[in-house]
């Protein structure tokens, strides 16, 4: 697990994987990346992001400032400090997300608007993709419409979703910072309380603004990490992204756009049609943040110091690692059944994908690698998830899932691979992604019968169930194979 955000300290290095150069340079401010995941750099007046003193938002915007600045400077400062929403502030994380977005990347590629003709070249590989995927899986089409963002798009469009992912952890830590202080000593301590989670909304919604931003150079759909972070029933692709991440592949434009298409598409098709697996991913995030156990020692003594006249204290002990967050059980289950749900997920459309594309692109094979490296070596969507939430959300097992539901297709069918869906329950774990041949060739529990009594039985349509079989034995017939 890695370490949680909102100043409990750095995310853990990556693995040496021929990517090292790039992360280091990343986190060390030469690429896109916060040189500090807390720095909250990039705030409106300060020079850009990544520019001197972006790490701290207060010498930045009032170090080196001209006349004209320093206005926008103290009304900058003017709306952190009368922020009194939410646990973040996220009209403040938008703003500076789109300024980072319109910055531009590190290798110096901008946000361009979208053409019409790129429109229609998405909505034509949407179409054509959702064709070649009939074969593949017995789940119909999710998308009801194509669409072509820019970056700026894509940051408006998924804002809703990052809000529902990281308020839960955010709320958390807010939560901790006002309960520091005795209950009969928050009163006369008010306005002091009233302004650190003032700037706590603030500095927290900088810090997403700066990592969405920055996230919105590199994805090239609404589904990069797993999650559908669109509109639902929207397929959405990047066109300027995808030309970058096509570059250097020596594969067709229009192969790379196809193939991505293909990915998008049967992550609509998904989680359109498995109802449960949007709640039950979004589900495991707040139950991990309700799981978060914070030692407020040190936040204690921070505020027992706090100077208001140098607000730069608090930011400092954010950089500093404020909390010791706990390994609780709670927050070791609900990381386990994320981590296991988001690998079925890739896995599922890393096969049926690949069994799409496999006889009709000649590419298929290396762009897969591509994109399954990408996605093992914990690339800009990890990276700034788990600086997001303190989640690292990589499916580590992103190939043994594949294996699996590869082996379920040739033992079962795609028909019998996809009706695993129908239930949480009926899912792999992560013991049968060690021992994939014993899960494909174990009876699975049939839930269509249960379901389908039980719903008679709450609309009054049909008699109570009996769940217990003849011989009385507890949890009915096991196999669930419809027999009396």
């Amino acid at each position: 697990m890695s370490d949680t955000p909102f100043g409990f300290g750095l995310p853990p290095e990556e693995p040496d994987d021929g990517d090292e150069g790039k992360k280091k340079d990343q986190q060390s401010g030469g690429g896109q990346g916060p040189a500090n995941p807390f720095g909250f750099g990039g705030l409106p007046g300060a020079g850009g992001f990544g520019s001197p003193g972006a790490d701290n938002p207060f010498a930045a915007m009032f170090g080196s400032l001209n006349p004209t600045d320093l206005g926008a400077a103290f009304q900058q400062l003017g709306q952190m400090l009368s922020y009194e929403g939410g646990p973040v502030n996220w009209d403040m994380a938008k703003q500076i997300a789109r300024q980072t977005v319109s910055q531009g990347t590190a290798d110096g590629t901008k946000d361009a608007s979208v053409g019409a003709s790129e429109r229609t070249s998405v909505q034509e590989a949407v179409r054509l993709a959702d064709l070649w995927l009939d074969d593949a899986t017995s789940l119909p089409s999710g998308a009801n419409t194509a669409v072509a963002w820019s970056r700026a798009e894509w940051v408006e469009a998924t804002l809703p979703a990052w809000q529902e992912l990281v308020d839960p952890v955010a709320e958390r830590v807010g939560t901790a910072m006002g309960d520091v202080l005795p209950e009969e000593m928050q009163a006369m301590a008010g306005p002091l309380i009233g302004m650190m989670r003032s700037m706590g909304g603030a500095m927290f919604g900088t810090q997403i603004g700066q990592a969405v931003g920055v996230l919105a150079g590199e994805v090239v759909g609404s589904t990069d990490i797993g999650l559908p972070l669109g509109p639902a029933g929207k397929a959405a692709l990047l066109p300027v992204n995808i030309e970058t991440f096509g570059k250097d592949l020596g594969v067709p434009k229009e192969e790379v756009r196809l193939y991505l298409a293909l990915r998008e598409a049967a992550h609509q098709r998904l989680f359109a049609h498995v109802p449960w697996l949007r709640s039950h991913l979004f589900g495991a995030v707040d139950g991990y943040a309700r799981g978060i156990k914070v030692d407020t020692a040190k936040l204690e003594d921070v505020v027992g110091q706090f100077d208001p006249q140098n607000p730069e204290q608090l930011q400092d002990a954010l950089q500093q690692g404020m909390f010791q967050p706990e390994d609780t059980p709670e927050q070791k289950a609900a990381l386990a059944r994320l981590e296991t749900a988001l690998a079925l997920v890739e896995g599922w459309v890393d096969a049926v994908v690949h069994a799409a594309a496999k006889p009709r692109l000649s590419s298929a094979d290396a762009l897969r690698e591509t994109l399954r490296r990408r996605r093992a070596s914990g690339g800009p969507a990890e990276q700034t998830f788990a600086t997001l939430i303190g989640l690292e959300l990589r499916p580590r097992r992103l190939r043994d899932a594949s294996r699996l539901w590869a082996s379920l297709t040739d033992a079962r069918g795609v028909d019998g691979r996809d009706a695993l869906w129908a239930h949480p329950d009926m899912l792999p774990t992560a013991d049968d992604l060690d021992d994939p041949d014993g899960f494909v060739h174990r009876e699975q529990i049939d839930f269509s019968e249960l379901d389908k009594m039980l719903g008679e039985a709450a609309s009054g349509g049909g008699e109570k169930p009996n769940l217990k079989k003849d011989d009385d034995s507890e949890g009915g017939d096991a196999k669930g194979d419809g027999t009396e």
